[in-house]
């Protein structure tokens, strides 16, 4: 039944590449680190946590909530929404989403005008809509740590970004992690 433990947690350790860019550059060279980081992440890390996903959402498991027409809907509604947020996001940072390098410029426009982590704002959505649509123990367990890895990630990615862009201090101070200021806006 938890299986799906294994394939999730090396995915979110493996996709924690990026919070380790200036690391790899340092160590392997901007090139080398690029490329590591894109490989680590991209290429096995991503998919490697969606297959623990696929698993948890295919576990044996009773229901914890009945499921209805509200709670598939809103399920729904929260993962187009995730995916729309971390699409905008992807947009804005354009090339630095698949490889981060020591070379990147400090995006602050589009969304990331309002928050510092959209696509882990998009994500967290989207793991709020999978238990709604899936609304069993594996998939709770699995959002839960889901949920976690972000806010981990966040912090492990603002770390290494302090130490790549001189800027992003005064970024963090201005704009909030994950969920937009309504009053500023």
């Amino acid at each position: 039944m938890y299986l799906f433990l294994a394939p999730l947690l090396i995915g979110f350790t493996l996709n924690s590449a990026s919070a380790f860019t200036t690391f790899y550059s340092h160590h392997f060279g901007d090139k080398a680190g690029r490329l590591l980081c894109t490989i680590l992440r991209n290429v096995l890390g991503i998919p490697v946590w969606a297959i623990g996903y696929a698993m948890a959402a295919m576990a044996p498991s009773s229901q914890l909530v009945t499921s209805s027409l509200f709670s598939s809907v809103l399920a729904w509604l929260l993962m187009i929404s995730g995916g729309a947020v971390i699409i905008i996001g992807l947009w804005s940072l354009r090339a630095r989403a698949a490889a981060p390098s020591m070379h990147d410029m400090l995006v602050s426009h589009g969304l990331y005008a309002y928050i510092r982590h959209p696509l882990y704002s998009g994500m967290l959505l989207e793991l709020a809509g999978l238990f709604a649509w899936v609304p069993t123990l594996p998939m709770l367990l699995a959002c839960l740590l889901g949920v976690l890895w972000v806010l981990l990630q966040a912090r492990l990615e603002e770390l290494d970004l302090l130490q790549r862009l001189p800027s992003y201090r005064e970024y963090m101070q201005r704009v909030p992690r994950f969920v937009p200021n309504f009053k500023r806006l």
